[in-house]
């Protein structure tokens, strides 16, 4: 959600912009309110990386790799001998000869559509030792035999626009992986599902791009690092596989997509029914990621009035059924306009408790305002510690 200004919002940003009357509400009374930093300096700037921290997990102590949190959030375990890749079905146009990455989501193409997809190039890499695995959307997996984990990726949304030549899967086993996204192209191009796709004039997957490799990780429980029973609920796996190694419960809700159409009431109902046996409920909204990878202001306005309408609101109101409560509102990372991708700049936080609201008059969720608080988290993942008691 956290962006930088731009200059056809005057300067301001997204967050500057919006009407976000309950995320100003929840600055204005926070106990506790600044600026944190969720992705160490040596990591990725992912939501990997963030939404570890987010959870109160360090990081540089607990970080094997994205794919395999994605692996856990479908439910596959992994063997210690298993190196995963995130598999992305993407769209490549050819300018001047050169392949160009259009599209890290293929249009953001729907979940049945591209399982057709993927189970077609899994049976056409049933002979090569690799297992393709279908999940939501644009986001698949890929396991193959840790013994070719000598090779290093680059995530598709961070070089839209640009030849992909130079950002191929590089390192002593990186052919092995080329070859595989070399052959995908074979048998898309021509699948019926692109071919419908196209002429409705949409994006058609017409490429797979392998990245975030990794190993099996291994948490500790939510339980035993901050004291609580945990629940988490989101659309995407990345998100739930966290949830899962951290032994909370992984809530399922209908019509969660990742996007804008994302199904926001049955979020914050599903979150409001699970503190009737549990402590502390994540509740992860993408859309403001993934209009930020899109690049339309509009878009991006338009996510965070909705998380601030239809997720902060009610969820607030809701909560006040339970006595005393406490929230905090963070992301994992910034996605800016005007990268189009993550920047690992620090991101607002506000904790709130219902005990002892303040009164900051001024005081709003943005992130000039939240800087100038003073306040700072340099190791983002202790926020969830002040949050529960256990900093």
């Amino acid at each position: 959600m956290p962006d930088r200004p731009l200059a056809e919002l005057g300067g301001k940003t997204v967050l500057e912009v919006a009407a976000t009357p309950n995320l100003d509400r929840i600055a204005r009374g926070a106990s506790v309110f600044g600026i944190a930093s969720h992705i160490p300096t040596s990591l990725p700037p992912g939501s990997d990386v963030g939404n570890l921290s987010v959870l109160g997990y360090d990081p540089l102590a607990h970080y094997t790799g994205r794919s395999p949190l994605e692996a856990a959030g479908m439910g596959i375990p992994l063997k210690e001998t298993d190196l995963t890749c995130r598999c992305n079905l993407v769209t490549l146009t050819e300018t001047g000869g050169a392949e160009v990455m259009e599209d890290y989501s293929a249009g953001h193409i729907p979940t049945e559509q591209a399982r057709e997809l993927i189970e077609s190039v899994a049976q056409a890499f049933e002979s090569r030792g690799v297992r393709l695995l279908a999940g939501v959307s644009y986001r698949h997996l890929l396991i193959t035999d840790r013994s070719r984990s000598g090779i290093s990726s680059t995530p598709p949304h961070d070089i839209l626009g640009k030849e992909t030549e130079q950002f191929l899967p590089r390192g002593k086993d990186s052919g092995f992986f080329r070859k595989l996204m070399e052959d995908a192209k074979e048998v898309l191009k021509n699948h019926p599902v692109n071919r419908r796709r196209e002429e409705k004039g949409e994006h058609p997957a017409n490429a797979v791009w392998l990245w975030g490799e990794g190993t099996a990780p291994s948490l500790p429980p939510l339980e035993e690092t901050l004291g609580v029973k945990g629940a988490v609920i989101s659309a995407v796996d990345l998100v739930k596989g966290i949830g899962r190694c951290a032994a909370m419960e992984v809530i399922e809700v209908p019509g969660a997509t990742g996007y804008l159409d994302t199904n926001y009431e049955g979020k914050v109902e599903s979150a409001l029914r699970a503190f009737e046996t549990t402590d502390l409920v994540m509740i992860h909204i993408e859309a403001t990621d993934e209009t930020g990878h899109v690049g339309k202001a509009e878009l991006k306005l338009r996510a965070v009035e909705d998380f601030d309408g239809r997720v902060a609101g009610p969820a607030l109101e809701g909560m006040e059924r339970f006595g005393d409560f406490r929230a905090l509102l963070t992301s994992d990372h910034p996605t800016p306009l005007s990268l189009r991708t993550h920047s690992r700049d620090p991101v607002p936080f506000a904790i709130y408790d219902s005990r002892s609201v303040a009164d900051y008059g001024e005081r709003v969720y943005s992130e000039k305002c939240a800087e100038d608080s003073g306040t700072v988290f340099e190791d983002g993942w202790k926020l969830a510690r002040d949050l529960t008691g256990k900093g």
